[in-house]
């Protein structure tokens, strides 16, 4: 496991412990980030909020507000419509998916390990098709095998 660094801007470390730093700060040209202190082309809640803003009362066209703030018209209004949706923190990254087999219960495991007890042949994919017949809930052919060496690893 890496160790994260603490830099010598605290803002810097907040924007990236708050998944708010801009991964591409130097796309951003509006001349307002280039040219001010308050303006921060490193947090994506400002550029984003302020490109929504530009638009919205300013005028400005979608086409060059997406441009000048460094990121794809999709991306503009995947942003105006959560900005619709949820306000200011809708604009807030989302948390990250699962990071652990949440479908994968112990019973689970257990279920296949059975399975390949009686039929040591048994590949993923059917695996995940008994598996979905049992317990009705659809897993990946790869997760199963991500299981199985966990499992496999836990013994050893």
């Amino acid at each position: 496991m890496t160790k994260k660094t603490k830099t010598k801007d605290p803002k810097l470390d907040a924007l990236r412990a708050r998944s708010c730093l801009n991964p591409r700060p130097e796309t951003v040209t509006d001349p307002v980030f280039t040219g001010s202190d308050f303006f921060d082309a490193r947090d994506s809640l400002q550029v984003k909020y302020e490109m929504l803003r530009r638009v919205q009362v300013d005028g400005q066209p979608i086409s060059k507000s997406a441009s000048a703030f460094g990121v794809s018209r999709p991306t503009f209004y995947q942003a105006r419509a959560a900005f619709e949706q949820g306000g200011l923190p809708a604009l807030l990254p989302k948390k990250p998916g699962p990071r652990r087999s949440h479908k994968l219960k112990t019973e689970v495991v257990q279920f296949i390990e059975l399975l390949l007890d009686e039929d040591p042949s048994l590949r993923p994919v059917e695996l995940g098709k008994r598996v979905s017949e049992r317990f009705h809930i659809e897993i990946h052919p790869r997760s199963i095998e991500r299981a199985l060496v966990r499992q496999k690893k836990k013994r050893l």
